[in-house]
């Protein structure tokens, strides 16, 4: 059966290119480096996490300080993460349904170095103070062009390896791989639109200002979370599904339409954050018009790969990683509900400067990205180094582990934002404020301590992941050196 699961959407079952003929290396690098910077991120969200609920812990260091520490974890892990499990993935995706070696050795190495290299800076930068001010942008300007050359290389490595495919049919996974990086180069490039204050400073002015900067930043933040934290994890699961299912994809014409009524929609939708702002009124409706509409592809996404297990639903019982796979997209269901109910301007009026938000945005990054990417690993590590998970028993504690951790996490931020929402809108028979923010912020504090906790359970579900994927990794090692050894030895006496 073709590898590319072509027109009827079928999972592959061998490859017309042997495996040594692809580079593997390349994604080996990037699928370490995505544990990595898992565990030192989500380390840095728990401390962070900490810190609000007792904030002791900043210890008076400026450089660990709510303030500079929280675009280190949301950089570690949006990008750090999130970043090098899609370049390790989606290179080993485009290989393997292409039928092609990828493109360019040196140039996808160069990806390897420069993206991380930037992480390494900016995790620096901020640490000293230096950044943009910008949502998910806040690298400065000489980091942002390292990046922009960084993803230029990364876009010409994926396009070639395309054009260089053995196969007529471009598999759907391939596509919303190549939207992501194509919408990503587009709002990096104009949401960085800067102008240096001299060409030694790291600081600089955005090249907008007032109203049309929070816009271009919220085109920018929404669509980070639309193509970079959406697009490229349903290019995730639209292989890793159907191939940990051994079963086709659902429906491969849901598929291609989920593909173009979600990359249209999505870019329209940014300015919902503004509601209630200067924002010209007509803007922030439009944009919640094309958030409630952005339902009906995300959903049609999420039907789509639940349902490629069909006939297969036993696995449930028996295959923890088609456990984390599964489950996220149920939490991608959920989140995506979610935003569009949040986009809706009543609600919003509830919701918004509140922790409903936070729980919203982690509600997807953990339930959704977070457990995409873990199952996409777990089924990806083992045929990387041609070996067996160490132990499918930890991978069931990491789910467990996590799945509570994501629990605690949401809930506490739901009672957290709608109480925090109730409490300062709230008025006495006289018409004033029934509360002060700091009563506010003194109610606050035992969902604080909950959020910690749950973030807590997700980080240790994470660090046993990366020592189960690091026994395995040595495990195959040494068997490679043990095989090695009896060959050499075989020819030597023959």
């Amino acid at each position: 059966m073709s590898e590319t699961a072509a027109t009827a959407g079928s999972v592959p079952a061998s490859t017309a290119v042997p495996a040594e003929q692809y580079n593997y290396e390349i994604v080996k690098k990037f699928a370490i480096a995505a544990v990595v910077w898992g565990v030192l991120g989500m380390a840095a969200g728990v401390w962070i996490a900490s810190q609000l609920a007792w904030p002791f812990l900043n210890f008076d260091i400026a450089q660990i300080t709510f303030g500079r520490f929280r675009p280190v974890h949301t950089t570690l892990v949006i990008f750090g993460f999130g970043g090098n499990a899609l370049f390790a993935t989606s290179y080993y995706i485009v290989q393997r349904t292409c039928h092609t070696r990828l493109y360019g050795d040196k140039l996808a190495l160069f990806t390897f170095y420069g993206w991380n290299l930037a992480l390494i800076l900016g995790v620096i930068t901020y640490m000293a103070g230096i950044t943009q001010g910008r949502e998910y942008a806040e690298f400065n300007w000489q980091i942002d062009i390292l990046i922009a050359v960084v993803w230029v290389t990364y876009f010409w490595v994926f396009l070639m390896t395309l054009l260089r495919r053995s196969q007529p049919h471009i598999y759907v996974a391939n596509w919303f791989f190549m939207a992501f990086i194509l919408a990503t180069a587009l709002l990096h490039i104009f949401n960085n639109l800067q102008v240096p204050v001299s060409l030694t400073s790291p600081h600089s002015y955005s090249l907008f200002s007032g109203v049309q900067d929070a816009m271009t930043q919220w085109w920018y933040g929404h669509n980070a979370v639309g193509f970079f934290l959406t697009a490229a994890f349903l290019g995730m699961m639209y292989y890793f599904v159907p191939k940990q299912a051994g079963r086709p994809i659902y429906s491969y014409k849901l598929s291609i339409i989920h593909f173009w009524a979600l990359v249209f929609l999505y870019m329209w939708v940014g300015a919902h954050h503004l509601h209630w702002t200067a924002l010209p009124d007509w803007v922030s409706t439009l944009a919640a018009t094309f958030s409630i509409l952005l339902l009906l592809p995300s959903w049609g996404g999420m039907i789509n790969g639940i349902m490629t297990l069909s006939g297969a639903w036993d696995k449930l019982r028996t295959d923890p990683i088609m456990l984390f796979l599964i489950t996220a997209l149920s939490f991608y269901g959920m989140s995506t509900f979610e935003g569009p109910m949040m986009s809706l301007k009543s609600v919003n009026a509830l919701s918004h400067y509140t922790d409903w938000t936070v729980g919203h945005v982690h509600s997807g990054a953990l339930g959704w990205v977070a457990m995409i990417t873990f199952g996409s690993l777990y089924h990806l590590i083992p045929r990387l180094w041609n070996t067996q998970l160490f132990s499918l028993r930890l991978v069931y504690i990491h789910f467990f582990l996590a799945t509570i951790g994501i629990v605690l996490y949401i809930v506490s931020m739901w009672v957290a934002g709608i109480g925090q929402g109730l409490m300062l809108r709230a008025f006495d028979e006289y018409g004033n404020l029934a509360y002060t923010f700091t009563e506010s912020v003194v109610f606050l504090h035992k969902p604080y301590v909950v959020r910690a906790i749950g973030g807590g359970l997700f980080l240790l579900g994470m660090v046993i992941m990366a020592f189960n994927i690091t026994v395995t990794i040595l495990s195959a090692k040494r068997e490679a050196r043990a095989t090695e050894a009896s060959r050499a030895a075989a020819a030597s006496a023959s």
